[in-house]
């Protein structure tokens, strides 16, 4: 005869449930903490850190980045943009969203859903996550050339390796400021990767590749692919234009 369910099996069966599904991820969480989670190194900030940073920028013809007035990519094939460096305008497109992003006062942004201009109530909501957007798919493609930006600090860091790593802060701005980065170099000092220490992700010290760099029309080198753990960050077709 089959057991009568009283409120008391209910909510046992119901906790069984939520501990049948929640457990593998609890444990597979436990584990990456443990593998990965890394304190925030200490570093050096002077000349040397500078000197570090200065021979990257060099290496990836930061003057070709600063003079590129357009960039195009696709973030994980989601995310597309349109970004007019020079004129501080980015065009954000998602799902039926797009989003003329003003970066110098986006109250003057243009929303657009389903190709037909949105002035409702929820425009500001558009407006900001597409600005969240911009802010983080950005970085994942032109980080290294804000490595002198007025809100960083510099950092020289020697690795287990005894190697020289460049470990940047950005002390504002940005949608997540204090967030850190150490980056990795190779012998010519172009960036491998950089580990990553943020408010967003729960595991400090995690590590991305930054690989598949090319040299756009406009000279940039920008990467156009990125590991991080089981993740492909692709960034699509990636171009970079100068108008003069």
């Amino acid at each position: 005869m089959a057991k009568k369910l009283t409120p008391k099996r209910i909510l046992k069966i119901i906790g069984g449930i939520i501990i049948f599904f929640t457990l593998p991820t609890l444990l597979l969480f436990g584990f990456m903490y443990l593998k990965y989670n890394e304190d925030l190194p200490e570093g050096q900030q002077g000349a040397e850190a500078d000197a570090l940073a200065t021979q990257m920028l060099q290496t990836l013809n930061e003057e070709a980045y600063i003079n590129t007035d357009y960039l195009e990519w696709t973030f994980k094939g989601r995310h597309h943009y349109k970004w007019y460096k020079t004129d501080k305008t980015c065009e954000v497109s998602w799902d039926d969203f797009t989003v003329i992003l003003d970066l110098k006062n986006h109250d003057n942004s243009k929303v657009f859903v389903a190709k037909q201009e949105y002035d409702g109530v929820e425009k500001h909501d558009y407006i900001h996550k597409a600005e969240t957007y911009f802010n983080n798919d950005s970085f994942w493609l032109v980080a290294p050339y804000k490595s002198f930006e007025a809100n960083v600090e510099r950092r020289l860091v020697k690795t287990d390796a005894n190697k020289n790593a460049l470990l940047v802060t950005f002390t504002s701005g940005g949608t997540t400021p204090g967030d850190s980065y150490l980056w990795h170099l190779d012998d010519t000092g172009k960036p491998k990767s950089y580990q990553m220490w943020t408010s967003i992700l729960p595991i400090d010290g995690l590590e991305a590749t930054w690989d598949n760099w090319i040299t756009t029309e406009s000279g940039a080198q920008l990467p156009s692919f990125h590991k991080l753990l089981f993740l492909d960050l692709e960034m699509g077709d990636v171009k970079g234009l100068s108008f003069n």
